[in-house]
């Protein structure tokens, strides 16, 4: 009875899906309403990506835009042709590796962060035209409609706005472009206020009418050189005109009967999630309490991130070792080397060193179509409001990516990371992400999913997975209490409320360092399809302000 009036509880919080369903979950929704005008039009998930993807660029300005980049999934079902589009930044052709050091090789604080010295190569509108062009059904002109309407017609500031705004406000003081369009007289606009963007609606058109050409060259990309150049950046025309996504084959790992496909290099998410996971597999973890499931899961995350700061990086520049760090014997290993009663100091791991500094945001969406085919996508500018300037006369606000390469080998990034040699500036390389663009699929079900939130991306996808391997529904893996361990620093991080008082009491105990956060993190967007009983379920992270529908279509 208990278990009846449970399922009925949680089956009403979704819709029943018949043939003719469909299902998307953003971080806004009126990204989310632009994913549905487009596959009520007879678009696909692709073709709604790419709709999202540009909404988002104008509706979430603090987490992504056509001046940063990003990473689509896709699953096409007519073939079951799943590949990782790589959007990613890459670094402007002048680059050097001590670009962002002093003459005593110390870093100069701010300068891979702010301003367009901090920007890469945006990916982005590469990014939209190629999902639309190779495996959509509408014109790029109907796709990126709803974008231009929206930053034509303006969207209301909210809280969530307000918030990030505080963080980069005396960034983006510093750009009057920037400050004229997201500021009010130069302080945060009241909530519900318009932010309208014509320039950028103009940028948007231009690219509907000649596609990503409209960006990556003529008027736009000769303003956005110019802008940059006057701003002390290092843009050259050659480096928009050469930009490409890069199709990659994904990271494929069982975890307990769950098949995971996520992201390659350069992003670091499926190798350090394939890692942990493997190392996870070596425990039975139902037979052990709670508490000391947790301890099992930081350490298995420890020991991934150590390895991520030590070979991971850009696939076309560095050899990055994929079968040795996911083979089963080496992560067998790994697991043998956890105390069950102990935590292992990371500098027992690696003689690495480092200092904590923090940083956050970027934005995830989920989307499957009434044919199954599918689409999971994390896309970035880095930084609330990415580098803080605008390109005059384009609207385009220029992401600062820059600061995810390894500025100075065993030198903490933004958000605390750190990577050696791997990982280091070069002209033309894009910089090591966390970002995790997930599927997972069992004989009776299919799972979509991915968040934001710098490094701890990939500790919150792995704890939806494995609640995901519990049984549990997508509200679930959203709603979680989150915590994370990087390998450095050396410390538990937890949002408000990720564990409880007996929990950090016994952690502790076994030797671990916590450090609250102090507010919650996040913003995961999923969508869970089963198939036996031909439902969908979708869900978007209480901790934002997104929108998760489930739909039917004509």
């Amino acid at each position: 009875m208990k278990f009846y009036f449970l399922f009925i509880l949680v089956f009403s919080a979704y819709v029943s899906a018949e043939p003719k369903q469909a299902a998307i979950a953003t971080a806004h929704p009126l990204a989310t309403q632009a994913g549905i005008d487009i596959l009520q039009q007879g678009g696909n998930a692709f073709d709604a990506a790419a709709a999202i993807t540009a909404s988002l660029a104008v509706v979430e300005p603090y987490s992504s835009g056509i001046g940063g980049g990003g990473f689509w999934l896709i699953h096409r079902a007519s073939d079951h042709k799943q590949v990782m589009i790589d959007g990613r930044e890459r670094a402007p052709m002048r680059s050097t590796h001590d670009m962002y050091l002093d003459k005593a090789g110390n870093t100069i604080k701010g300068l891979s962060l702010n301003g367009p010295l901090a920007a890469g190569i945006p990916g982005v509108p590469a990014g939209i035209e190629h999902l639309v062009k190779h495996y959509g059904r509408l014109s790029l002109k109907e796709v990126l409609a709803p974008a231009i309407k929206q930053a034509q017609a303006g969207f209301a500031v909210t809280a969530r706005y307000r918030k990030l705004m505080a963080y980069r406000i005396e960034v983006i003081k510093q750009y009057p472009d920037t400050a004229r369009v997201f500021l009010d007289e130069y302080k945060i606009p009241a909530l519900g206020s318009l932010i309208v963007q014509a320039d950028l609606a103009q940028t948007l058109t231009t690219m509907a009418k000649h596609g990503s050409q409209g960006f990556y060259q003529g008027a736009v990309a000769e303003a956005m050189v110019a802008s940059v150049k006057a701003n002390g950046g290092i843009w050259e025309l050659d480096d928009l005109d050469k930009y490409q996504v890069v199709e990659r084959a994904p990271i494929i790992i069982d975890y307990n009967g769950i098949t995971i496909t996520s992201v390659a290099p350069p992003s670091s998410g499926g190798i350090v999630m394939g890692q942990a996971l493997h190392i996870l597999g070596q425990f039975d973890l139902a037979q052990y309490d709670p508490v000391t499931r947790k301890h099992i899961i930081i350490e298995a995350m420890r020991r991934a991130y150590r390895d991520r700061a030590a070979y991971l990086g850009d696939p076309d520049f560095v050899k990055v070792p994929v079968e040795r760090l996911l083979d089963e014997e080496y992560t067998e290993g790994l697991a043998l080397s956890i105390d069950l009663d102990r935590a292992t100091p990371s500098h027992d791991l690696s003689d690495i060193t480092t200092t904590d500094q923090t940083g956050t945001d970027t934005t995830h969406f989920s989307v499957v179509d009434t044919d199954g085919n599918r689409v999971a996508a994390t896309l970035s500018i880095n930084l609330p409001f990415g580098s803080g300037f605008i390109a005059q006369g384009t609207g385009v606000l220029l992401n600062n990516e820059m600061d995810d390469f390894s500025v100075k080998p065993l030198t903490a990034n933004a958000y605390g990371l750190v990577g050696d040699h791997a990982n280091a500036i070069a002209p033309g390389k894009r910089p090591l992400s966390s970002m995790t663009p997930t599927f997972l699929e069992t004989d009776d079900r299919i799972g979509i999913l991915g968040t934001p939130g710098g490094s701890r991306i990939i500790s919150m996808v792995l704890l939806g997975v494995l609640d995901f391997a519990k049984g549990n529904p997508p509200q679930s893996w959203v709603s979680l209490p989150r915590y994370h361990h990087q390998y450095l620093p050396d410390e538990v991080q937890y949002e408000q409320g990720g564990l409880s008082s007996s929990e950090q009491a016994v952690l502790k105990s076994k030797g671990h360092v916590l450090k609250e956060k102090n507010r919650q993190y996040g913003n995961m967007q999923a969508i869970m399809i089963w198939k036996k009983r031909g439902l969908i379920f979708a869900a978007s992270d209480p901790r934002g302000e997104g929108r998760a529908n489930v739909f039917y279509l004509p």
